[in-house]
């Protein structure tokens, strides 16, 4: 990697745009889950990949997950436990769109909206877009400089 290169991953000013870009998108996708918890349920649901008695559960508690840690990121508290949970979520999400793309399963992911065609994605599409933010989450781990506007850093990996 060039030394430019490196110098903006280490950048402060590139840190602060990817956190703060990271944790709008988890602050927009958990609005409809929360709003709608019955209609999430029914998209995890379509996945077939959970048993019935954990699907109210998972559509309860995932949105709320994705809500306090885009919150944290986007207010720089504690934004390593953040994106270690967004990652976490990101992992499990390309995890299940892989085993419903080579099980040839059609399914509607709910990243976003429900069944709202403007949102709607491939499975490939919407792995290459968890992939690129699961790397961008894992330059945001990795960071040791000082973060800007940071609330509360925490303390280092």
């Amino acid at each position: 990697m060039s030394t430019r290169n490196s110098k903006i991953l280490q950048n402060s000013w590139f840190e602060l745009i990817v956190r703060w870009i990271m944790g709008i998108i988890f602050l927009f996708s958990c609005y409809h889950k929360i709003v709608a918890p019955a209609q999430f349920a029914k998209i995890i649901y379509g996945y077939y990949l959970f048993p019935d008695v954990t699907i109210s559960l998972i559509a309860i508690i995932l949105p709320f997950l994705e809500l306090f840690a885009g919150l944290f990121l986007v207010l720089g508290i504690y934004p390593r436990s953040a994106v270690l949970i967004i990652n976490a979520m990101l992992f499990a999400f390309m995890v299940a769109i892989s085993i419903n793309l080579a099980t040839g399963h059609e399914f509607d992911c709910g990243c976003f909206s429900f069944g709202d065609s403007s949102y709607t994605s491939s499975a490939v599409q919407l792995l290459i877009r968890n992939i690129i933010f699961f790397i961008l989450g894992f330059h945001l781990l990795l960071f040791n400089k000082c973060r800007k506007w940071c609330a509360y850093q925490g303390e280092s990996i």
